[in-house]
Protein backbone atom coordinates (compact mmCIF):
# COMPACT_ATOMS: atom_id res chain seq x y z
CA UNK A 1 0.00 0.00 0.00
CA UNK A 2 1.18 3.75 -0.87
CA UNK A 3 1.91 6.35 1.58
CA UNK A 4 -1.43 7.69 0.98
CA UNK A 5 -3.51 4.40 0.53
CA UNK A 6 -5.10 3.92 -2.59
CA UNK A 7 -9.19 3.74 -3.36
CA UNK A 8 -10.98 2.11 -0.80
CA UNK A 9 -7.86 0.77 1.28
CA UNK A 10 -7.54 4.42 2.66
CA UNK A 11 -9.91 3.45 5.13
CA UNK A 12 -7.72 0.51 6.60
CA UNK A 13 -5.44 3.20 6.77
CA UNK A 14 -7.30 5.74 8.72
CA UNK A 15 -8.43 3.08 11.61
CA UNK A 16 -5.14 1.20 11.71
CA UNK A 17 -2.41 3.68 11.54
CA UNK A 18 -4.30 7.15 12.15
CA UNK A 19 -1.70 9.20 13.38
CA UNK A 20 0.25 8.90 9.97
CA UNK A 21 -3.08 10.46 8.88
CA UNK A 22 -2.65 13.62 11.51
CA UNK A 23 0.84 13.87 10.89
CA UNK A 24 0.72 13.90 6.85
CA UNK A 25 -2.50 16.81 7.71
CA UNK A 26 -0.55 18.36 9.42
CA UNK A 27 2.83 18.39 7.39
CA UNK A 28 -0.11 19.30 4.43
CA UNK A 29 2.21 16.67 2.35
CA UNK A 30 0.13 15.15 -0.80
CA UNK A 31 -3.35 16.33 1.29
CA UNK A 32 -4.76 16.78 -2.52
CA UNK A 33 -4.57 13.00 -3.08
CA UNK A 34 -5.39 11.84 0.15
CA UNK A 35 -8.67 13.51 -0.06
CA UNK A 36 -9.14 12.46 -3.60
CA UNK A 37 -8.98 8.74 -2.13
CA UNK A 38 -11.48 9.53 0.72
CA UNK A 39 -13.78 11.12 -1.52
CA UNK A 40 -13.96 8.46 -3.95
CA UNK A 41 -14.40 5.62 -1.22
CA UNK A 42 -16.48 7.55 0.73
CA UNK A 43 -18.86 8.11 -2.52
CA UNK A 44 -18.89 4.47 -3.43
CA UNK A 45 -19.89 3.43 0.02
CA UNK A 46 -22.72 6.17 0.38
CA UNK A 47 -23.92 5.18 -2.48
CA UNK A 48 -24.22 0.95 -2.19
CA UNK A 49 -25.95 1.89 1.21
CA UNK A 50 -27.97 4.40 -0.55
CA UNK A 51 -28.97 1.47 -2.84
CA UNK A 52 -29.81 -0.65 0.15
CA UNK A 53 -32.48 2.09 1.60
CA UNK A 54 -34.23 2.77 -1.96
CA UNK A 55 -34.26 -0.72 -2.59
CA UNK A 56 -37.41 -1.11 -0.03
CA UNK A 57 -39.41 0.90 -2.66
CA UNK A 58 -38.10 0.05 -6.00
CA UNK A 59 -35.18 -0.49 -8.54
CA UNK A 60 -35.44 3.24 -9.43
CA UNK A 61 -35.80 4.40 -5.82
CA UNK A 62 -32.18 2.31 -5.36
CA UNK A 63 -31.56 4.00 -8.14
CA UNK A 64 -31.74 7.40 -7.09
CA UNK A 65 -31.05 6.76 -3.53
CA UNK A 66 -27.33 5.91 -4.94
CA UNK A 67 -27.31 9.32 -6.21
CA UNK A 68 -28.82 11.11 -3.72
CA UNK A 69 -27.18 9.28 -0.45
CA UNK A 70 -23.59 10.63 -1.54
CA UNK A 71 -24.55 14.18 -2.73
CA UNK A 72 -26.50 14.27 0.76
CA UNK A 73 -22.54 14.59 2.71
CA UNK A 74 -20.71 16.45 0.00
CA UNK A 75 -23.59 19.27 0.18
CA UNK A 76 -23.67 19.70 3.79
CA UNK A 77 -19.74 19.25 3.71
CA UNK A 78 -19.78 22.60 1.03
CA UNK A 79 -22.39 24.65 3.33
CA UNK A 80 -20.55 24.04 6.26
CA UNK A 81 -17.07 24.05 5.98
CA UNK A 82 -16.68 27.80 5.34
CA UNK A 83 -17.92 28.31 8.52
CA UNK A 84 -15.08 25.78 10.39
CA UNK A 85 -12.27 27.58 8.28
CA UNK A 86 -13.94 31.28 9.53
CA UNK A 87 -14.13 29.58 13.16
CA UNK A 88 -10.81 29.25 13.25
CA UNK A 89 -9.49 31.95 11.38
CA UNK A 90 -11.34 34.20 14.01
CA UNK A 91 -9.77 32.85 16.44
CA UNK A 92 -6.29 33.04 15.47
CA UNK A 93 -5.78 29.15 14.50
CA UNK A 94 -3.56 28.53 12.00
CA UNK A 95 -5.81 25.67 10.28
CA UNK A 96 -5.44 25.82 6.51
CA UNK A 97 -8.53 25.39 4.20
CA UNK A 98 -6.72 21.92 3.07
CA UNK A 99 -5.89 20.77 5.93
CA UNK A 100 -9.41 21.53 7.20
CA UNK A 101 -11.21 19.85 4.25
CA UNK A 102 -8.98 17.00 5.03
CA UNK A 103 -9.88 16.91 8.53
CA UNK A 104 -13.81 17.16 7.21
CA UNK A 105 -13.50 14.06 4.77
CA UNK A 106 -11.75 11.72 6.94
CA UNK A 107 -14.71 12.09 9.64
CA UNK A 108 -17.36 11.56 6.14
CA UNK A 109 -15.07 8.68 5.48
CA UNK A 110 -15.59 6.91 8.28
CA UNK A 111 -18.90 7.68 8.85
CA UNK A 112 -19.48 5.75 4.89
CA UNK A 113 -17.31 2.77 5.65
CA UNK A 114 -19.40 1.98 8.83
CA UNK A 115 -23.03 2.47 6.92
CA UNK A 116 -21.79 0.44 4.49
CA UNK A 117 -20.52 -2.21 7.08
CA UNK A 118 -24.01 -2.47 8.23
CA UNK A 119 -25.75 -2.78 4.31
CA UNK A 120 -25.62 -6.68 5.22
CA UNK A 121 -27.73 -6.36 8.32
CA UNK A 122 -29.96 -3.91 6.72
CA UNK A 123 -30.64 -5.74 3.58
CA UNK A 124 -31.48 -8.61 6.11
CA UNK A 125 -34.47 -7.08 7.76
CA UNK A 126 -35.55 -5.64 4.60
CA UNK A 127 -36.17 -9.59 2.99
CA UNK A 128 -37.15 -10.92 6.30
CA UNK A 129 -39.32 -7.77 8.23
CA UNK A 130 -40.18 -6.00 5.42
CA UNK A 131 -41.81 -3.24 7.68
CA UNK A 132 -41.72 0.42 6.48
CA UNK A 133 -41.80 2.14 9.85
CA UNK A 134 -39.08 -0.17 11.53
CA UNK A 135 -36.74 -0.18 8.53
CA UNK A 136 -36.75 3.59 8.27
CA UNK A 137 -36.05 3.63 12.15
CA UNK A 138 -33.45 1.01 11.74
CA UNK A 139 -31.35 2.52 8.70
CA UNK A 140 -31.53 6.14 10.52
CA UNK A 141 -29.89 4.54 13.73
CA UNK A 142 -27.21 3.33 11.22
CA UNK A 143 -26.62 6.43 9.85
CA UNK A 144 -26.74 7.85 13.25
CA UNK A 145 -24.57 5.72 15.06
CA UNK A 146 -21.95 5.57 11.95
CA UNK A 147 -21.49 9.69 12.61
CA UNK A 148 -20.97 9.81 16.19
CA UNK A 149 -17.96 7.22 14.88
CA UNK A 150 -16.97 9.44 12.05
CA UNK A 151 -17.30 13.08 14.08
CA UNK A 152 -15.50 10.82 17.38
CA UNK A 153 -12.31 10.69 14.37
CA UNK A 154 -12.66 14.35 13.44
CA UNK A 155 -12.31 15.52 17.20
CA UNK A 156 -9.14 13.03 17.72
CA UNK A 157 -7.48 14.56 14.80
CA UNK A 158 -8.74 18.14 15.87
CA UNK A 159 -6.51 17.41 19.12
CA UNK A 160 -3.61 16.18 17.31
CA UNK A 161 -3.34 19.43 15.32
CA UNK A 162 -4.29 21.46 18.91
CA UNK A 163 -1.05 19.75 20.54
CA UNK A 164 1.18 20.99 17.03
CA UNK A 165 0.14 24.52 17.36
CA UNK A 166 -2.37 24.70 14.99
CA UNK A 167 -5.34 25.50 16.90
CA UNK A 168 -3.71 28.35 18.41
CA UNK A 169 -2.60 31.86 17.34
CA UNK A 170 0.80 31.60 15.96
CA UNK A 171 3.90 32.59 19.34
CA UNK A 172 4.65 36.22 19.00
CA UNK A 173 8.21 36.80 19.49
CA UNK A 174 10.29 36.98 23.04
CA UNK A 175 11.07 40.68 23.63
CA UNK A 176 13.77 41.75 26.35
CA UNK A 177 12.41 43.30 29.46
CA UNK A 178 13.83 44.52 32.34
CA UNK A 179 13.41 42.60 35.04
CA UNK A 180 14.46 42.86 38.77
CA UNK A 181 17.62 41.41 39.69
CA UNK A 182 17.92 37.82 41.86
CA UNK A 183 20.26 38.57 44.48
CA UNK A 184 22.34 35.49 45.10
CA UNK A 185 25.15 35.13 47.94
CA UNK A 186 28.80 34.49 46.50
CA UNK A 187 31.37 33.67 48.64
CA UNK A 188 34.02 36.28 49.54
CA UNK A 189 37.90 34.82 49.51
CA UNK A 190 39.49 35.65 52.84
CA UNK A 191 41.33 38.86 52.86
CA UNK A 192 43.70 40.42 55.36
CA UNK A 193 42.25 42.50 58.20
CA UNK A 194 43.86 45.44 57.68
CA UNK A 195 44.59 47.15 54.37
CA UNK A 196 46.78 49.98 53.04
CA UNK A 197 44.67 53.10 52.83
CA UNK A 198 46.65 55.11 50.65
CA UNK A 199 49.85 54.06 47.96
CA UNK A 200 52.08 56.16 46.87
CA UNK A 201 54.33 56.08 44.32
CA UNK A 202 54.02 52.01 44.14
CA UNK A 203 55.45 52.53 47.66
CA UNK A 204 53.55 52.64 51.04
CA UNK A 205 54.02 55.95 52.44
CA UNK A 206 51.94 55.85 55.11
CA UNK A 207 49.95 52.78 55.75
CA UNK A 208 46.77 52.82 58.32
CA UNK A 209 45.42 49.79 59.63
CA UNK A 210 41.74 50.49 58.44
CA UNK A 211 38.85 47.26 59.62
CA UNK A 212 37.36 45.67 56.84
CA UNK A 213 33.77 44.42 58.15
CA UNK A 214 33.70 41.48 59.48
CA UNK A 215 32.51 39.67 55.89
CA UNK A 216 35.26 40.30 54.47
CA UNK A 217 37.85 38.38 56.27
CA UNK A 218 35.18 35.65 57.23
CA UNK A 219 35.69 33.10 54.57
CA UNK A 220 32.42 31.07 55.18
CA UNK A 221 30.29 34.71 54.90
CA UNK A 222 28.34 35.24 52.09
CA UNK A 223 27.77 38.67 50.56
CA UNK A 224 24.69 39.40 48.97
CA UNK A 225 25.59 40.29 44.84
CA UNK A 226 23.44 40.95 41.80
CA UNK A 227 23.33 38.23 39.41
CA UNK A 228 20.83 38.30 36.69
CA UNK A 229 19.11 35.41 35.72
CA UNK A 230 17.03 34.84 32.28
CA UNK A 231 13.61 34.71 33.11
CA UNK A 232 11.10 31.69 31.60
CA UNK A 233 8.03 31.52 29.81
CA UNK A 234 5.26 30.44 32.24
CA UNK A 235 4.44 27.19 30.78
CA UNK A 236 0.99 26.29 29.21
CA UNK A 237 -0.99 24.40 31.52
CA UNK A 238 -2.31 21.10 30.83
CA UNK A 239 -5.66 20.40 29.46
CA UNK A 240 -5.97 23.95 28.08
CA UNK A 241 -9.08 23.95 25.53
CA UNK A 242 -8.38 26.39 23.15
CA UNK A 243 -11.41 28.58 21.61
CA UNK A 244 -11.12 27.24 18.23
CA UNK A 245 -11.80 23.03 20.01
CA UNK A 246 -15.22 24.82 21.53
CA UNK A 247 -16.32 26.20 18.43
CA UNK A 248 -15.73 22.65 16.66
CA UNK A 249 -18.35 21.20 18.61
CA UNK A 250 -20.75 24.16 18.23
CA UNK A 251 -19.61 23.60 14.25
CA UNK A 252 -20.23 19.84 14.68
CA UNK A 253 -24.26 20.34 15.99
CA UNK A 254 -24.36 22.92 13.57
CA UNK A 255 -23.22 19.60 10.95
CA UNK A 256 -26.03 17.72 12.25
CA UNK A 257 -28.81 19.96 11.88
CA UNK A 258 -27.73 21.16 8.14
CA UNK A 259 -27.61 17.60 7.04
CA UNK A 260 -30.92 16.22 8.51
CA UNK A 261 -32.52 19.05 6.94
CA UNK A 262 -31.08 18.30 3.86
CA UNK A 263 -31.58 14.90 4.30
CA UNK A 264 -35.05 16.12 4.34
CA UNK A 265 -35.39 18.44 1.42
CA UNK A 266 -33.96 15.79 -0.41
CA UNK A 267 -36.47 12.86 0.25
CA UNK A 268 -37.62 10.35 -0.49
CA UNK A 269 -34.11 7.64 -0.04
CA UNK A 270 -36.49 4.83 1.40
CA UNK A 271 -39.88 5.40 -0.64
CA UNK A 272 -43.16 4.85 1.15
CA UNK A 273 -44.78 1.46 -0.35
CA UNK A 274 -48.17 3.48 -0.31
CA UNK A 275 -46.92 5.85 -2.64
CA UNK A 276 -45.52 5.76 -6.35
CA UNK A 277 -42.12 6.96 -7.13
CA UNK A 278 -41.09 10.53 -6.81
CA UNK A 279 -37.81 12.26 -7.00
CA UNK A 280 -38.31 14.46 -4.18
CA UNK A 281 -41.22 15.52 -2.25
CA UNK A 282 -43.31 18.41 -1.59
CA UNK A 283 -41.48 20.02 1.47
CA UNK A 284 -43.55 19.96 4.48
CA UNK A 285 -42.91 19.59 8.33
CA UNK A 286 -39.27 18.44 9.28
CA UNK A 287 -37.08 15.78 9.78
CA UNK A 288 -37.51 15.47 13.85
CA UNK A 289 -41.30 15.44 13.52
CA UNK A 290 -41.47 13.00 11.23
CA UNK A 291 -39.07 10.32 13.25
CA UNK A 292 -41.23 10.92 16.31
CA UNK A 293 -44.67 10.38 13.92
CA UNK A 294 -42.48 7.03 12.95
CA UNK A 295 -41.49 5.82 16.56
CA UNK A 296 -45.27 6.68 17.98
CA UNK A 297 -46.59 4.55 14.67
CA UNK A 298 -44.41 1.09 16.05
CA UNK A 299 -46.81 1.29 19.09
Amino acid sequence: MSANGSGLLVIERILRDRQSIWQQIVDERELGQLTTHMLASSAIALALYGAVLGAFHSVLMALTSAVKLPLLFLVTLAICLPTLYLFNLVFGARLSVRQALAMVMVAITVTAMLAVAFAPISLFFLITAPDYGFFKLLNVAILTLSALVGLRFLTGGMQVLNEHGLLAPAAAPAVPAAVPAEAEAVPVPAVPATAPAAVNGGAASTVVSAPLPAAAWDPGARVPFAVSRPTSPRPVRDGQRPASMTLLYIWILLFGFVGTQLAWTLRPFFGSPGQEFALFRSIEGNFYAEILKTIAGLF
